[in-house]
C-alpha cells in the first residue's frame, strides 16, 4: 500500500500543477474546477493509502524482491449473483430521468433505491436474530427422536 500511496501523492502534485497551468492559460472555469477536484480526490486517496500503510504489515507489492506468487491467496468474498445492483440501477436511472421529466418521478425512484441499498447491505447478513431463528424448530414439529 505504501507504493500506491506514493503514486497517488505524485499524481496529486501533477494534477495541482496542471490545474494551475490550465486555469491561467485557458481561463476556462469548468475544466479548471474539474482538475482541482481531481487533485482533491487524488490527495485524499493518497493520504488514506499512506496512513493505512503505516498501520498494516508490508505487503508483497512493497517488497522489490517479491514474486507474483508472493501476493497469492484469498482476495475476498464476491457475490456470485445479486439482483441488488439491478435494483439500484433502475432506481438511479429513474432518479436521473426525474431531472428531465419532472421531480415527481423522484417519489417513485427513491423507494427503489432504498430497497436496493437495504437488500445489498443485508444480502448475506447472518446475525444473532437469524441464527436464533435457524435454531428454533418449525411450529408443530416434534424435536424428540
Amino acid at each position: 500500500m505504501k507504493i500506491q500511496g506514493k503514486m497517488f501523492m505524485w499524481l496529486s502534485v501533477f494534477l495541482l500543477v496542471m490545474a494551475v497551468v490550465y486555469g491561467v492559460w485557458s481561463k476556462e472555469p469548468a475544466g479548471t474546477t474539474a482538475l482541482f477536484l481531481a487533485f482533491g480526490l487524488s490527495i485524499m486517496i493518497g493520504f488514506y493509502l499512506g496512513f493505512t500503510a503505516k498501520r498494516v504489515d508490508a505487503g508483497a507489492q512493497d517488497n522489490k524482491e517479491a514474486d507474483v506468487a508472493d501476493d497469492a491467496g484469498e482476495v475476498g468474498f464476491f457475490s456470485p449473483h445479486s439482483w441488488q445492483p439491478f435494483s439500484l440501477a433502475i432506481g438511479g436511472a429513474l432518479a436521473f430521468l426525474s431531472v428531465a421529466i419532472g421531480w415527481w418521478l423522484m417519489y417513485f425512484s427513491l423507494p427503489i433505491i432504498l430497497i436496493g441499498i437495504w437488500g445489498w447491505v443485508f444480502e448475506y447478513y447472518r446475525g444473532e436474530i437469524r441464527a436464533a431463528a435457524d435454531r428454533q424448530p418449525a411450529p408443530g414439529r416434534c424435536t424428540t427422536p
